[in-house]
């Protein structure tokens, strides 16, 4: 028998922790039919200053709870990617989203996301095997899929994501208008450090010498956008010149897209894009350009 709701299942001047799927859309079932919107910001933890930022985010639109989903999805990693070392920091999680003002946590276990026997997944289509799902096979597979599965669940007014994996952003762009999710799709630009490293919960893998290495990803795409009056050419040459001068990264791709991911227009506005391996540790980033036009601009 299911149990009632109580004033714990949501608590406005605190952060409620749900982990039971089923409760959780009961809650906001609830919540919706009192009026309110939702906006869901989807997460793997280990949360930092962008995530705080797409929180923030969420909190400006009108009469909105936030929902913070964090859960480490096993079937966006390949087999010999990093998921069993992917940084876990529950509590100090919680935190964040408290002292955010965050409404609902949900963090549900890998046995309530994927019951036993689960087999549906979302195909992303022939973008999902570009760019990123080159190198990693079957990636955007487990992404979408635990998205639409998040989408089900939170049945969100808004779902919230950040420009850095503008790839995944593109896609579930596609994914929501595709399959008729009746939501909107908030794309936040990048926050970066100081010195412009885009900043990922894998920077935590990075010895302080990597670190510095690091920064030539955002400087190689710096170096592309300032040049984009020049045409597509010219800004893959300055941003392949910067990325030669740190022959400790190992670059898996740099390319200039359209923004929808498509062939680059040869004038207007593009995405620059790269991945790359500083150590063992697998870093991407992206910027928009404006191609053949006098006025430059990036994130």
């Amino acid at each position: 028998m299911t149990k009632p709701l109580t004033k714990d299942d949501y608590r406005p001047d605190d952060v409620t922790v749900h982990r039971d799927p089923a409760r959780l859309n009961r809650v906001i079932r609830a919540l919706r039919n009192a009026g309110r919107n939702v906006a869901l910001v989807p997460t793997m933890g280990a949360l930092h200053a962008g995530h705080r930022q797409l929180i923030r985010e969420a909190q400006v639109m009108q009469n909105t709870v936030v929902v913070v989903s964090i859960f480490v999805n096993p079937l966006q990693f390949g087999p010999n990617e990093d998921l069993a070392k992917y940084p876990r920091q529950f509590e100090s999680d919680v935190d964040i989203c408290r002292a955010e003002r965050a409404g609902i946590v949900f963090a549900p276990s890998v046995e309530d996301m994927y019951p036993e026997g689960a087999q549906v997944t979302v195909h992303p289509g022939p973008l999902g095997d570009e760019l990123e799902g080159a190198v990693r096979p079957g990636h955007f597979e487990g992404v979408l899929t635990v998205v639409s599965k998040l989408f089900n669940i939170v049945q969100p007014t808004y779902a919230v994501f950040g420009q850095k994996d503008y790839q995944q952003l593109q896609l579930i762009h596609k994914m929501a208008r595709d399959l008729n999710f009746p939501l909107d799709v908030v794309g936040v630009p990048t926050v970066r450090e100081h010195d412009g490293l885009a900043l990922s919960s894998r920077n935590a893998y990075l010895t302080p010498e990597q670190r510095q290495h690091a920064v030539t990803l955002s400087a190689a795409l710096t170096a592309g956008a300032h040049v984009s009056s020049q045409g597509a050419d010219a800004v893959l040459k300055a941003a392949h010149d910067v990325l030669a001068q740190t022959p400790e990264i190992e670059v898996d791709y740099l390319e200039l897209r359209g923004v929808d991911l498509g062939p680059a227009p040869e004038n207007g506005d593009a995405r620059l894009l790269v991945a790359a391996r500083v150590g063992s540790t697998r870093l991407i980033d992206n910027i928009a350009v404006l191609l053949g036009e006098s006025d430059e601009k990036g994130e």
